[in-house]
């Protein structure tokens, strides 16, 4: 594994540390798995795909014992011992990534909660609140994020999808363009409130809980689905020769207890009842909806159950728990539903199926109340503005394990002066940031970098210790829970080494997987697997190595080919990257491990210390 020391920013020219970091990357990026081009076969509906996500799912809680549905479909199918979540390893970058097939700096979607002044000046914001995405479509033309996602892929070549989540990422899986009469029904059934006084209310709610940030559905969010206007998305659509834009039939959007269109709901409701408050029951609820209901047409050719466990107890508790094993065995059992509604209806043998996490999971070392941490040291840090924000006023948007910092007017001094002592401080991971300064990465290298990117990134400490419960993976994170809970999004290898198993016609029986694979690669996975051609180049790669030849044969995206032989034998690219600042007092140094399979890049692992003199 080579190490590449980056240099000290101060000596050096812009220019030539982007060319020195340009050849950094190229110096290990062998094209032994160039992404496939997708197949020239036509679209065949007869083929299903079904993406059950088992939310903050570790791979290492995968058991005979936790899991005994999952573990016999391993058997059956290909176990990747080596998958990764994108960086901040957090549900609604790596929902969005998943998706798309796109880094989150590309896609639009860069942490659970973003400073986006032009949508809301004063607060930080939910990233897949209806007010947030339909602000953001009207910015930016119908791109908030910026790229389809499969679900509008298939429904654009005439496919039916369902969506079915107990969380409301589902609003960020299927934007769900061709249903304009039934979103004009659902929006006029919305609330009255004004956009503004619903933004402004949902934030002073969220800080009146104990847990701002929680990724814990909130039926709140979920009252009215005024999802954004499909104009923008119409635009960009027409500019999609490759996809040829067909109205999908009775496509449907479950999340949380709620529908798109909003006749889709009463079916559900007259079966199954309300939808329940408890975690356990809601992620049953959702999964009895997908098989008992909205299949009930016919298993479409892309299905979507988003589970909110083992994720939801998980922060209530800690990994490990008793509470949280049996949140796990909740999964297995909806697995298990799943499952068995494609041998009653006969679809097993046509259906592919990947069981996949967003994220992994650690428990809380210690608390960091950064905002009274840096207002203590004589800055202005904010996690929300009273008044008119002033140039070199921090906003804090805390990710639990990671936290991103604004800095009004992009003040430089001030800038420079917060990175220094974050990186003097005895909590500080990795520290990611805009512009290059010395002792840190740049966003690109996370691939966070977009047009509203965070001033600074910083991922919080990690090490390897174990919990009260035995298991490893301890973190510092920001103010949100207590010492003894669960969270994620550092950059810990616990974090960012998630769960994907996947079985099926196309995949191979009974084997392990390990070189490295990511929740970017099931997108453009998907869509070989369904023959659809992507409208726009993805970031992810097709899982060649575990699936039959006839996938592996594929064209690759540069022109080239790869025959199965030497898909198989392929060995992944590892590098270690670091970053130095010397002080008076002491020294900081920060690592980064990156791999590269091909032209796709994952993130393994990050983590920094200062050590004094």
């Amino acid at each position: 594994m080579a190490i590449f020391v980056q240099p000290s920013y101060g000596s050096l020219t812009t220019r030539y540390v982007n060319r020195l970091l340009q050849f950094s990357v190229r110096i290990f990026a062998v094209a032994l798995f160039c992404v496939p081009a997708l197949a020239a076969r036509a679209f065949d509906q007869s083929r299903h795909v079904v993406v059950v996500v088992w939310d903050g799912m570790r791979p290492d809680f995968v058991s005979e014992q936790n899991t005994p549905a999952l573990w016999k479909l391993s058997r059956e199918g290909v176990t990747f011992r080596n998958h990764h979540s994108v960086y901040p390893s957090a549900t609604m970058v790596n929902g969005t990534a998943l998706v798309t097939g796109v880094y989150p700096g590309k896609n639009g979607i860069v942490a659970n909660h973003v400073y986006r002044p032009d949508i809301d000046p004063h607060h930080t914001i939910d990233v897949e609140l209806p007010p947030v995405v339909k602000k953001g479509d009207e910015l930016s033309g119908g791109k908030y994020i910026s790229v389809p996602t499969i679900a509008e892929i298939v429904e654009r070549a005439g496919g039916r999808t369902v969506i079915a989540a107990t969380k409301t990422v589902g609003l960020l899986l299927d934007r769900q363009t061709n249903l304009k009469d039934q979103l004009g029904k659902a929006n006029r059934a919305a609330s009255p409130l004004g956009e503004g006084e619903r933004m402004a209310r949902r934030a002073v709610a969220e800080r009146r809980r104990e847990v701002r940030g929680s990724d814990t559905p909130d039926n709140e969010k979920a009252e009215t689905l005024t999802l954004p206007s499909p104009l923008g998305r119409e635009r960009r659509r027409n500019s999609e020769s490759e996809i040829h834009s067909q109205p999908a039939i009775n496509s449907v959007i479950l999340v949380a207890g709620k529908t798109l269109p909003s006749s889709a709901l009463a079916p559900i409701t007259a079966a199954l009842g309300a939808f329940p408050s408890g975690h356990v029951e809601q992620d049953a609820w959702t999964t009895k909806a997908l098989t008992d209901v909205l299949w009930n047409d016919g298993v479409p050719p892309l299905s979507i159950l988003w589970l909110g466990e083992p994720d939801l107890t998980q922060h209530e508790s800690a990994p490990g728990a008793p509470a949280a094993l049996a949140a796990i065995k909740s999964a297995d059992k909806n697995l298990t539903a799943v499952l068995a509604a494609l041998d009653q209806r006969k679809a097993a043998g046509t259906t592919d199926l990947f069981i996949v996490s967003d994220h992994g999971f650690s428990t809380i070392e210690r608390s960091v109340d950064l905002r009274k941490i840096l207002n203590d040291a004589g800055f202005t840090a904010k996690t929300e503005f009273t008044d008119e924000p002033k140039t070199g006023d921090l906003m804090l948007a805390g990710n639990g394990g990671s936290v991103l910092l604004y800095i009004i007017g992009h003040h430089e001094k001030v800038i420079r002066r917060l990175v220094e002592f974050l990186q003097q401080s005895d909590f500080a991971g990795v520290i990611f940031t805009k512009q290059p300064m010395e002792g840190t990465f740049g966003l690109e290298q996370a691939m966070l970098q977009s047009d509203h990117a965070a001033d600074v990134v910083m991922a919080f400490r990690w090490n390897d210790a174990k919990n009260q419960f035995g298991v490893p993976g301890m973190i510092d994170a920001d103010w949100q829970r207590a010492a003894g809970k669960g969270t994620h999004a550092t950059l810990s290898r616990f974090d960012m080494h998630n769960t994907l198993i996947a079985a099926g016609p196309d995949f191979r029986r009974g084997e392990t997987a390990d070189l490295p694979t990511g929740n970017t690669d099931l997108a453009p996975t998907i869509l070989q697997i369904l023959g659809i051609k992507s409208p726009q180049p993805l970031d992810g790669r097709i899982l060649s190595e575990a699936m039959g030849s006839s996938h592996i044969d594929a064209t690759s995206r540069n022109g080239g080919h790869q025959s199965a032989e030497q898909a198989l034998s392929g060995k992944p690219e590892s590098k270690r990257i670091e970053a130095t600042k010397d002080f008076a007092a002491g020294s900081w140094q920060q690592s980064l491990r990156v791999s590269r399979v091909g032209s796709t890049i994952y993130l393994d692992e990050g983590n920094g210390q200062f050590a004094p003199k």
